[in-house]
């Protein structure tokens, strides 16, 4: 497997091995998550230890423990940084925005890793509380993000009104973010269907709608 490694893994490895000297935290940190990524692929989340991760990365078992509790906390992360790659790029409209991102996320959840990843820790979540709230924190609130960005966009363009009750203005992200990342991840990780653009743009033109229809 290391030899058909890509040469980015292979400097991700060497940062947590290299002959220099101690590696900066950030750098150990993310050779740590692209191993536990790697691991999921290749092992399923029943297999995984800390232990694979750990000499697939190249540092110690006790510097995964350092930082991450056990397992779940290290998926979690690991999966974070993968959805901490969306962006919201200005494409002209709020229409072409959304759509725009809808189908960078589903490309994110056709990964192999996103799709093992995120199955799992959601799974266990509904056993461990803990878990639930750090997905929350890792992912989801990171990710209303994307939201912040359209509507402050769409708002400057005059395509939707401002918000001056800031709880209601929270309220209506928590659920722009919770009908689309809900209805992506439904349609590709549980009903198995293709997010096209044909699909994309369907959907995107009926929430659009409905924003509209609320302004």
């Amino acid at each position: 497997m290391v030899a058909d490694m890509p040469s980015s893994s292979r400097a991700a490895r060497r940062s947590c091995t290299g002959r220099t000297g101690r590696p900066r935290s950030a750098e150990a940190d993310a050779a740590i998550l692209l191993a536990t990524r790697e691991a999921l692929v290749d092992l399923g989340w029943s297999k995984l230890t800390m232990g694979d991760v750990a000499t697939r990365a190249g540092v110690a078992k006790t510097t995964l423990y350092r930082r991450w509790a056990g397992k779940n906390e290290l998926v979690v992360d690991a999966v974070a940084v993968l959805f901490d790659e969306l962006e919201l790029p200005d494409l002209g409209s709020l229409v072409a925005d959304v759509e725009g991102v809808v189908l960078q996320f589903a490309a994110l959840l056709e990964r192999p890793e996103t799709k093992t990843a995120l199955m799992a820790v959601v799974a266990e979540s509904t056993r461990d509380d803990a878990l639930r709230g750090r997905i929350r924190s890792a992912i989801v609130d990171r990710q209303k993000r994307l939201v912040l960005v359209g509507r402050e966009r769409a708002q400057a363009r005059g395509e939707l009104p401002y918000e001056t009750d800031p709880v209601v203005s929270a309220r209506h992200t928590d659920l722009i973010f919770d009908v689309v990342a809900g209805a992506v991840v439904h349609r590709a990780l549980v009903s198995a269907e293709p997010v096209d653009e044909e699909w994309a743009r369907e959907f995107t033109l009926l929430i659009c709608s409905g924003l509209a229809a609320t302004a």
